[in-house]
């Protein structure tokens, strides 16, 4: 696969498409690894962790033949961002290893008969996990979801390089904001400190990332009126 982006992206709309269009890279031979890029509150984890449901539901897990290696798993800790006067910038570009994540997604790339781990992020404890993800040699679709896939500036270019494939999930500003309210306000910040957090921080982001929206291979749209995730499976399989 060409791993530059189009002049154009193409387009998948709604889960049908998307399930389709992960089993055409399952499928392809080799190991694919298949990047969704998106701002913060687009679903990125959500939509990943479906994919793996539908695809292991389809294929079976022995062997195992799909995983994930989020970004996320590479946050610097919460003492680096405090040592580098970052705290108050979590979730920006410079509060991630990139180099890190780079090195990962190389490896993976080159395949091998070693199993490889990659870290997650523990949302409860608000740090990364290491391990989480066990990615064993049969594995043929690594789905790696992050922020800034595509950002394109130094060691986010090495990647974006490693990606076989690029989507971007698109989502409305509003429904983002709303979301990510949310999601602080369960973490524990009260609500007007969530409020502010979004609005100073990761609404700076969401833009940042959005403008990155044309770097992808496709623009994923995902309808918020479609059936549920079983009927999904089951229209697909026809």
């Amino acid at each position: 696969m060409d791993p530059r982006p189009p002049a154009r992206p193409g387009a998948l709309i709604g889960r049908a498409a998307v399930l389709a269009r992960a089993q055409t890279l399952l499928a392809a031979g080799g190991r694919v690894l298949l990047g969704i890029a998106g701002p913060p509150g687009a679903g990125k984890s959500t939509l990943a962790d479906w994919l793996v449901t539908q695809l292991d539901a389809r294929h079976g897990t022995s062997p195992r033949l799909v995983a994930q290696a989020p970004m996320d798993g590479f946050h610097l800790p919460n003492g680096t961002l405090a040592r580098l006067g970052l705290a108050d910038r979590k979730g920006a570009p410079e509060t991630f290893d990139a180099a890190g994540y780079a090195s990962l997604l190389a490896r993976l790339r080159a395949g091998g008969p070693q199993e490889v781990d990659a870290p997650s992020f523990s949302r409860l404890h608000d740090a990364p996990v290491p391990g989480a993800h066990r990615i064993p040699p049969t594995v043929r679709l690594v789905i790696c979801e992050g922020n800034y896939l595509l950002l394109g500036t130094g060691a986010w270019a090495q990647v974006r390089a490693c990606c076989d494939e690029t989507w971007f999930l698109q989502v409305d500003e509003e429904v983002a904001r709303t979301r990510l309210i949310a999601r602080h306000t369960s973490g524990g910040r009260c609500g007007p400190a969530a409020r502010q957090w979004v609005e100073q921080n990761d609404l700076n982001n969401l833009h940042l990332v959005d403008a990155t929206a044309p770097r992808a291979d496709y623009l994923v749209r995902l309808p918020p009126d479609e059936p549920p995730p079983d009927r999904i499976r089951l229209a697909a399989d026809r």
